[in-house]
């Protein structure tokens, strides 16, 4: 039998004071609430950044390719075929940008036509339907953003006309709108319009001229690895680079996030280490007789210091139980019924995002663990200074 365990669970569970109860239970509160927000905060923060970064993601790859000068390249399918080669790629399509006005009626816009050969990576469609080729001739479709249909009055099946400035003569061509995105992202939406690659190919009288090529890995922890590995295979005066680091802003916004997370994991961790050493101490207080009498008795200070090490355990872990069943809970909740809602244009999403990461729940369980039981090492210390004659007669 564990004798230590055994007065620990009849001194933590039977005959309590009423103070003592309150303070154990507070205790227990501020633990649970601490591991709660935690959870929570892991969770928002995964899903902010993941929400955010996909959105990025979608719009330009995670890799583009293109020329060190920024000039056009010709479209070189051998080379295309060596980068989707590559054991960590999953997709790479051509893409070329043109600029343009954009008119209906006496509304008028400039803005920048992206020409996508692949019609599948238009981002984030919410309404109608992608481009489409009829019979391998090229589209004479559009999908414009939300923003841009607000703002110009225009939806789904209206005519638009686009004019495009060449070799100092305008060209007009006149296309359909079958498809609204929205990014949230107001950058984009509102600079950005979707049309066939072979359109602005045509206007330029260059069929082979891309802008590069947007590249969707696998796996995004090996992105400067798969960068080498692509740029091993370009022709002279091309380049791959990393979508976080030509937008930089976007992404080290996304960046400092972590940073707002770890100060308000420590500012919680602080809170609740306080609230269980001053728990552990009153306890102390409280059984200063029944330390004198077991010191009389013989018993070892290891011993008396594992009963109070079991008896904070008990509270340590009824708060980290309850603490991951509400944060869990309440992740659930909103995940599921996306009941809190979020001002788009400041946090470039609708909805507050919610990503459960279950190695991250553990992690959060084992180091709250270790932590309070580090910080119970402190008021264990003040058992040697305990006379056992005085504590028996300590009231």
């Amino acid at each position: 039998m564990n004798t230590a365990f055994e007065i620990a669970k009849r001194i933590s569970f039977f005959k309590q004071k009423n103070y003592t109860r309150f303070i154990v239970r507070l205790s227990i509160a501020a633990t649970a609430i601490s591991v709660a927000a935690i959870l929570l905060t892991f969770s928002i923060v995964n899903g902010f950044q993941s929400t955010v970064s996909n959105k990025l993601y979608a719009f330009w790859g995670h890799l583009q390719i293109s020329a060190v000068n920024g000039a056009n390249l010709n479209d070189n399918p051998n080379t295309a075929k060596q980068i989707s080669a590559i054991p960590n790629v999953q997709s790479a399509s051509a893409f070329l940008n043109q600029t343009m006005v954009l008119s209906k009626d006496i509304e008028i816009e400039g803005l920048n036509a992206k020409g996508i050969a692949d019609f599948r990576r238009i981002p984030n469609l919410f309404k109608g339907r992608p481009l489409q080729r009829i019979h391998q001739s090229l589209s004479k479709e559009i999908v414009i953003s939300k923003s841009i249909a607000t703002k110009l009055q225009i939806d789904t099946g209206d005519q638009v006309r686009l004019y495009f400035l060449q070799d100092g003569q305008v060209q007009e061509r006149k296309l359909k709108v079958v498809g609204l995105f929205h990014t949230g992202i107001e950058e984009y939406d509102l600079k950005n319009v979707f049309v066939d690659i072979q359109l602005l190919q045509q206007l330029l009288q260059a069929p082979s001229a891309i802008s590069g090529y947007q590249v969707n890995l696998k796996d995004l922890t090996k992105i400067s690895e798969t960068a080498m590995e692509i740029q091993s295979v370009l022709p002279n005066n091309w380049v791959a680079n990393a979508s976080a680091a030509l937008y930089p802003q976007l992404f080290d916004w996304i960046q400092v996030q972590n940073i707002n997370r770890n100060i308000t994991i420590v500012i919680l961790l602080f809170i609740a280490i306080v609230n269980l050493i001053t728990c552990l101490l009153i306890l102390l207080l409280e059984r200063i007789p029944m330390i004198g009498s077991l010191s009389a008795m013989g018993a070892s200070q290891d011993l008396i210091r594992k009963i109070f090490l079991y008896q904070a355990s008990f509270i340590a872990w009824m708060g980290i139980g309850i603490g991951v069943l509400i944060g869990l809970g309440l992740s659930l909740l909103q995940l599921k019924f996306q009941w809190i809602h979020l001002d788009e244009s400041a946090y470039l999403i609708d909805v507050l995002p919610i990503r459960i990461q279950p190695m991250q729940v553990i992690g959060i369980v084992i180091g709250t663990a270790i932590v309070s039981y580090l910080s119970f090492l402190l008021p264990t210390i003040w058992i040697k200074r305990i006379s056992p004659a005085k504590a028996i007669r300590f009231d």
